[in-house]
């Protein structure tokens, strides 16, 4: 029933995806306390900008990530004649995983930070504390469990990633196919049974990292 196969492609999801993860947490942690914390001009519009892969069809995410990385865009070839491919490589992948899972983490990362009481960050900073001292020390500290709640639930997101990807890295076997791109493979193929299989390991990975989000959140809220 768990082919090599099977594990293979459950392992480079699980991979690229927590990589993925791994890639967006420097940049939505950040980003998500300037948003909770500071107001300027056109905030709302920007904080939509960050949210639209949350709404937007992921093949017309995908097709814009197609438009910015393929050899034919100023960004692409500048990659490319540095040796960097990302269109129909497993840098695809994660590209596609971390642009779709990114506004999950910085909506929970802000709702954490907003949830911080800013009078805490005050007193530190009367006593000396440098501002990066106390981001680090003090906020994220209090803000780390919906951080993590978001970091599961963006992971969770990566592992179902379906039309970016195969819009971006393709569904190349043994290279770029994740879980869902192999689930809809062997549907196509008429094979039920490997289909199941991934179905069932989707299914139990989706439900363990969802239920670990909301744990952290209810004991979040429950402190």
């Amino acid at each position: 029933m768990f082919s090599f196969e099977t594990w293979q492609i459950t392992f480079f999801s699980l991979s690229v995806g927590f990589l993925s993860t791994l890639l967006i947490l420097p940049f939505g942690i950040p980003l998500a306390w300037l948003f909770a914390r500071k107001d300027w001009p056109l905030k709302s519009v920007l904080e939509t900008m960050v949210l639209l892969p949350l709404v937007m069809p992921p093949v017309s995410t995908g097709l814009i990530l197609l438009k910015i990385f393929g050899r034919r865009s100023p960004v692409g070839q500048w990659l490319y004649d540095r040796g960097i491919e990302i269109v129909f490589n497993w840098k695809g992948v994660l590209i596609a995983m971390a642009v779709m899972s990114f506004p999950l983490l910085f909506r929970s990362a802000r709702t954490s930070f907003t949830e911080v009481n800013p009078r805490l960050e005050q007193i530190a900073a009367t006593l000396g504390a440098s501002a990066i001292k106390i981001f680090f020390v003090i906020t994220i500290p209090l803000a780390l469990r919906g951080i993590i709640a978001g970091a599961l639930l963006a992971f969770s997101r990566a592992l179902g990633e379906f039309g970016a990807t195969i819009l971006l890295a393709g569904n190349i076997p043994g290279k770029t196919q994740t879980l869902s791109l192999a689930i809809y493979n062997f549907v196509q193929l008429g094979q039920d049974a490997p289909a199941y299989v991934l179905l069932a390991i989707t299914v139990g990975l989706a439900f363990i990292f969802v239920w670990s989000s909301e744990w952290l959140l209810r004991s979040r809220r429950g402190r």
